[in-house]
């Protein structure tokens, strides 16, 4: 079993230096976050995903999930650790108070769902999405349905889904057939079927909240003929208790690379008579709604990404302090650990500052949720709110791509053993790979960020970014000790500024912008590393000079943010390169030239 510590220095540093979570404490609605009860919660946190959850993960890899007669098994021990995780109230820890729920700032949900995500991937996708259905039904649900499902739905009585994908039409969600006819009673009768559920069986819970698109007989082609339904697995009695079992089944769970102790449903709805439904919202309306889940879902696979990498992480630091192997290239002598090679060395520093990037940058998005969400100043919140808007793509796909890399990083400095499933890296590689995948690919997030959130809006919102990065970069010059980071910051940011000129003077050329994407989308996350790891060292700095803090750890994360400037950073230039000239190429080529054949 890997062993699993809490970062919890790391992530009070970021979150009181660089999400500023003072001030978030001072936003309306936001007054209980107070240093002490954050402290106390990510402290808790710690203890639960050390001790009950990451006992679970490596045998709920091996045994996995099964399907009999309709039923979906989930490995030993995922009872009890849901039952203490549903009685501690963990999962309304950022929902509303009055559905039952904490009402925490999005800024101290993060941590701790990263925790979860570190030790137990696999478990933590059920909870997670409980969080995701309260945000489309607090917004889209009619009164009476808030009051009928949304208790259940924030205490984790009741479990929840989310239905989108359908086996003809994976991510192109204009293509989606399944139908809703109404009733005499006001509900319609669902029918069709639905492929990659999590959870979309299980016996965890008395009963599971399904929310599905689906096309009513009046709806128009496209994804703007889509409405939302919420139809339950059983349903509710005159007493509100579940009662008769719905028209749903499940007919298949997916035999995964990852995430074994996750199941993967295939739903079928209406096989005998129809599935009731209930509409949530206006009809046809359902994607806008169902955005709101997904975004909440790309956010936290985001976290994902860093909660995977920074269990990785631990996991080759311990085993590189204890790997005696070679002799020390500097001194000669054998008999030392492996962490004392250069080239080992190299890679955990490595993956120690693209965690603390990735961290900071996530938790500084979440701190913009709740400034969006709870600023009195109308402006102020619409300027947060586009952040989180054009950076969502990066923070979702860049993200999960460093994490993937992180999780191969670990099984090389492990060597041999890391390919070897007894000791635990390869599974969180297994589990990692996923994270690229759901909730829309690495490409639909490129595609998302290029079309819709820089090109529509003539990249207004990416200049002020660009502005932003310019004035930290001016802060690290007047310090000391920093000014050597503000030059490298500036050119990060002129970089990003060329580059949103280029994008602009050649929107015309769709194919070629199109084909440079995903370049483009590992170019701003990278310029936002580095950003955010100037923030950090300018943070870090401050600290010194006041004597407050650990020297030594301050000056580590200075360091870091040097580590990355050289070696991290500098892969913007090429990313950029790419994104100028590898379109052009590919539009010259031929099926013939591209593939050797004509397809």
């Amino acid at each position: 079993m890997l062993d699993y510590q809490a970062p919890l220095r790391d992530m009070q540093f970021i979150l009181d230096e660089l999400a500023n979570l003072t001030a978030i404490a001072e936003l309306p609605g936001c007054e209980d976050a107070s240093p002490d009860l954050v402290s106390a919660v990510l402290e808790e946190a710690g203890k639960f995903a050390s001790g009950v959850l990451a006992p679970l993960n490596q045998a709920g890899d091996r045994q996995g999930c099964r399907l009999v007669d309709g039923q979906v098994i989930v490995p030993d021990g995922w009872q009890e650790a849901y039952d203490r995780f549903r009685d501690a109230g963990w999962i309304g820890l950022s929902l509303p108070p009055e559905h039952g729920g904490q009402g925490m700032p999005k800024l101290v949900s993060t941590p701790v769902w990263e925790m979860w995500f570190s030790t137990n991937m696999a478990f933590a996708m059920l909870p997670q999405l409980n969080v995701g259905q309260t945000e489309a039904l607090t917004i889209a649900a009619s009164e009476e349905q808030k009051a009928t499902w949304l208790d259940k739905i924030v205490s984790g009585e009741w479990a929840a889904t989310m239905n989108l994908t359908e086996p003809q039409a994976g991510s192109d969600l204009a293509a989606t057939r399944m139908r809703a006819e109404p009733t005499d009673d006001g509900a319609y009768r669902l029918f069709g079927q639905k492929i990659y559920i999590s959870y979309g069986e299980h016996e965890l819970t008395p009963n599971i909240v399904h929310l599905v698109l689906a096309r009513l007989p009046d709806a128009p082609p496209g994804v703007k003929g889509l409405s939302l339904f919420l139809a339950p697995k059983y349903l509710l009695d005159e007493r509100g208790e579940p009662g008769q079992h719905n028209d749903i089944r499940c007919i298949a769970i997916e035999h995964k690379m990852g995430i074994h102790g996750s199941p993967t449903c295939t739903l079928s709805y209406g096989d005998d008579g129809g599935a009731i439904g209930y509409l949530v919202g206006e009809p046809h309306q359902g994607l806008a709604t169902m955005f709101v889940m997904m975004n909440d879902a790309r956010f936290n696979v985001g976290v994902q990404g860093v909660a995977l990498g920074e269990r990785a992480y631990q996991a080759a630091l311990n085993y590189a302090r204890e790997r005696v192997q070679g002799r020390d290239i500097v001194t000669g002598e054998s008999g030392g650990p492996i962490i004392a090679h250069p080239d080992v060395k190299r890679m955990l520093v490595s993956m120690r500052a693209r965690l603390m990037t990735m961290r900071a940058l996530l938790y500084t998005a979440a701190s913009w949720f709740d400034i969006a969400r709870h600023h009195p100043d109308p402006d102020v919140a619409d300027k947060h709110r586009r952040y989180v808007d054009l950076l969502m793509p990066v923070a979702k796909g860049w993200c999960t791509e460093v994490g993937n890399d992180l999780c191969d990083e670990a099984i090389q400095v492990f060597g041999g053993m890391g390919y070897v499933e007894e000791t635990g890296v390869a599974q969180l590689f297994r589990d990692a790979r996923v994270t690229t995948i759901f909730e829309g690919t690495t490409g639909i997030q490129a595609n998302d960020l290029l079309g819709r959130k820089i090109l529509r809006e003539d990249a207004a919102t990416l200049r002020e970014l660009i502005a932003d990065i310019h004035t930290t970069a001016e802060h690290l010059a007047t310090h000391e000790r920093l000014g050597d980071l503000a030059e490298p910051l500036h050119d990060q940011a002129i970089l990003l500024g060329e580059t949103t000129d280029w994008l602009l003077e050649h929107r015309a050329d769709t194919a070629e912008l199109y084909a440079g994407a995903v370049p483009l989308l590992h170019l701003l996350g990278i310029v936002c590393g580095a950003w955010q790891m100037a923030r950090l060292a300018l943070a870090s700095d401050v600290r010194l000079d006041a004597g407050e803090g650990e020297a030594e750890y301050l000056r580590g994360l200075t360091e870091l943010a040097r580590f990355y400037m050289a070696t991290e950073a500098p892969q913007a230039h090429a990313h950029g390169h790419t994104l100028r000239h590898a379109g052009a190429v590919l539009s010259r080529l031929s099926e013939r030239g591209l593939y050797g054949r004509k397809l």
